[in-house]
């Protein structure tokens, strides 16, 4: 039982190990990409947004003139 106690703390501390050598190979992004990626994302979200609602507008309008 010991043993395998010991191998989990051991594989615990090796996964640890490797995740810490793979966070240093990260190339992170500097705050002006950043800044841009995020104003990149919701401008996408508004552009979706409106489009689903027109089509949800359209949708509802040609419903209600078919079941009058």
């Amino acid at each position: 039982m010991v043993a395998a106690g010991e191998s989990f703390i051991k594989k615990t501390e090796k996964f640890f190990r490797e995740v810490r050598s793979e966070l240093k190979k990260v190339t992170w992004p500097t705050k002006n990409d950043l800044t841009t990626y995020t104003i990149v994302v919701l401008v996408s979200v508004v552009i979706v947004s409106g489009i689903i609602w027109i089509a949800d507008t359209i949708l509802y309008k040609l419903l209600s003139l078919i079941l009058r």
